[in-house]
This record gives C-alpha cells, sequence and structure tokens, in this order.
C-alpha cells in the first residue's frame, strides 16, 4: 500500500498546531469533522466530545476499534498574584523543568486570547540565589502576561479568571531529514497517521477485512478518553506514541508494540498477530513494557467495555517533553495497521 506523506505531514502539522489541551478541544474536532467529511466517512460525536469515524468492511463478524487522542497536556489558571502573574494548575503529566521559558496562550470564558510566557517563580539569576534550583514543581512555575499588567485587578479588566485554559506553544517544526519535533506529538502524530491510512485504502479501492470504528478521544491525558465505547466493537487498538529510554527497545525509526502498561498485559492473541505482521512484512519495530503508560485501551477496559485489546503507536523520544519522532515510525506504524485491518 502507497501512503501520500504530504497528505500525513501536512495533516500532522496542522494538527500540532492546534491548540487543544484536555478539555478543551471544540476547535480541533471541527477540523477533525472536516477531514472526515473530505474522506466521505460518517463521524458521529459523543456527549463527551469524543469523535467516532465508521469506515464500512467487507464482513460485519465483528467490529475493530482504532483509538487516539487529540487532547494534549496543558494549564490552567490557578489563581491571579497581586503583581499581575498567574499561578498555574497542570492538566495531565506534564515535565515542569521542561515548560520553563515556553511561549503560551491563555483562553478566557469570554473568547478572548493573551500569550504569555512560563517562567520559573525566581525568574532571574541576577536577583535570586536560587534561580537555578525552582522549576521542578508546577508550584514554581507562573505566567507572565504578554499585556500591560501590574496587579490583579489589573489582569481582572483582560477578562482572565481563574480556571482559564492555557496552551503550550507546541514549537512544531519538521525538519529536511524528516524528524518531526513537537509538544504533543503524543498522541495528534497517531491521529494523522490513521486517517492517512483511510485515506491510502480510499484512494486505493481498499476495504478493511471487518467494519472500523475510529475513536478520536478527547480526554485521554487525564484518563477516561475512551473509558466509554460503542457496544459494537469487539476489540481494540489504541495507537498511541511508543516510549524510548532505559532498558526500553524502541527507537525513533519503530513502532512499537506494547506487551503490557501499568493497566497490566494487552491481549496475547492480537499482540502475537501484530508482532508476527511486522516480522512478515519486515517493518522497523520493537516490543516493550510501559511501568508509567496507560492507553486509551486501559480505560476502555478499566471502563467495564468487554472487548480484547492492544497498543501500538510510533517511538517518541522524550515524551510530555520536547517530542520528536521520525516519518519511518510513522510509516511503519501506517504499514502494521493496513496488513492487520486489511487481511
Amino acid at each position: 500500500m502507497e501512503f501520500n506523506k504530504t497528505y500525513f505531514l501536512n495533516l500532522a502539522k496542522e494538527l500540532l498546531m492546534t491548540p487543544s489541551p484536555s478539555g478543551y478541544c471544540h476547535h480541533i474536532m471541527t477540523k477533525i469533522e472536516h477531514y472526515a467529511n473530505e474522506l466521505n466517512l460518517p463521524l458521529e460525536k459523543t456527549n463527551k466530545g469524543n469523535a467516532v469515524i465508521t469506515f464500512q468492511g467487507t464482513s460485519s463478524d465483528k467490529i475493530i476499534g482504532l483509538s487516539a487522542h487529540v487532547d494534549t497536556l496543558g494549564l490552567m489558571v490557578r489563581s491571579i498574584n497581586a503583581d499581575g502573574t498567574l499561578k498555574i494548575t497542570t492538566i495531565g503529566g506534564n515535565q515542569p523543568n521542561s515548560l520553563i521559558g515556553e511561549y503560551c496562550t491563555i483562553f478566557t470564558r469570554d473568547l478572548k486570547n493573551y500569550s504569555g510566557t512560563i517562567l520559573a517563580t525566581s525568574y532571574s539569576s541576577h536577583v535570586y540565589d536560587d534561580a537555578n534550583k525552582k522549576g521542578s514543581k508546577i508550584d514554581e512555575l507562573m505566567i507572565r502576561i504578554d499585556e500591560v499588567v501590574k496587579s490583579e485587578e489589573d489582569v481582572k479588566a483582560l477578562g482572565i479568571r481563574n480556571g482559564d485554559f492555557i496552551a503550550i506553544d507546541p514549537k512544531t517544526t519538521i525538519t529536511d531529514k524528516d524528524f518531526i519535533k513537537s509538544r504533543h506529538l503524543d498522541d495528534k502524530i497517531s491521529v494523522a497517521i490513521v486517517l492517512t491510512l483511510f485515506k491510502a485504502m480510499i484512494n486505493q479501492n481498499l476495504t478493511p477485512q471487518y467494519t472500523i470504528k475510529f475513536i478520536i478521544s478527547t480526554y485521554e491525558e487525564v484518563g477516561h478518553g475512551a473509558s466509554h465505547i460503542p457496544q459494537e466493537i469487539d476489540e481494540l487498538i489504541a495507537v498511541d506514541m511508543g516510549c524510548i529510554g532505559k532498558d526500553l527497545a524502541c527507537t525513533e525509526y519503530d513502532v512499537s508494540i506494547c506487551a503490557k502498561d501499568s493497566s497490566g498485559p494487552y491481549d496475547y492473541f492480537i499482540t502475537s498477530r501484530l508482532i508476527e505482521i511486522a516480522k512478515e512484512e519486515k517493518l522497523n519495530y520493537a516490543v516493550d513494557i510501559y511501568p508509567y503508560y496507560g492507553s486509551d485501551a486501559s480505560s476502555a477496559l478499566r471502563g467495564g467495555n468487554n472487548i480484547k485489546a492492544a497498543l501500538i503507536g510510533p517511538g517518541v523520544h522524550a515524551s510530555h517533553g520536547m517530542e520528536r519522532t521520525h516519518y519511518d515510525a510513522c510509516l511503519a506504524s501506517m504499514k502494521l495497521l493496513a496488513r492487520y485491518l486489511t487481511k
């Protein structure tokens, strides 16, 4: 199967550059609906804000679910300091020290937005003797707003209030060597992988063996993205980033097949079949265990859904920080899914 690399990279970049911290995904979901319409695939919206795209297969003997999430790590205004800076609370598992110096955007409830910079509370080495020690905890970070504000009252006059969402600048860059560098590859890169696969299948008149329900979730980073899925789904493959580091085998050029994460082992037979396909297709792949990881498949199982579940995805370096992957890992993920879904 041939895949449109330009389509994939353009799609990935647009998704990555659209702010969507967990709980603030309405803008990006409008774009997802547009992409589904372009592919002429029906999309249903759920009450919690997820989307389900259906790709009709040749057989309805079983329904295969795929999942990926568009929600990302983010921040929220916790309170306003007397000097006009903002205290923040985390949305999802941010690495606080990776946020120091990052640009961000504050979204108010009355539809205004303001730019700012995330700084440590001891923000200057010329002023604070602990400047090189602060910033490892969210409580040691603050936001400097790019407006003339000198007091709490000045900030409130802008319309900024406690509970406003804050998106972190992803700094998305695609290099001429096919590296994709950005925050929030977890898991927008996987959404781009699945949609690119669907486009390839449609363009080449390939029909999946079984009907596919593609769940695009909006609360994965806070633990309940796909906790409720369509009842007719028999098996669910979460497409999410593969981890790199420590004793793991995965690299930025591989598709990861996860045998076990913090929720326990994934389905033996699906996982074994995915490994078998990766070998047959001579894909760059790795089988790993992720002890500090959970996926939409994990939340679906915890939600009581009667499914078999598996987890795959492209290797992503420095997850929940300044992430990076390579097109080779994304292509291997597409090829693995293509073979699993069509044969």
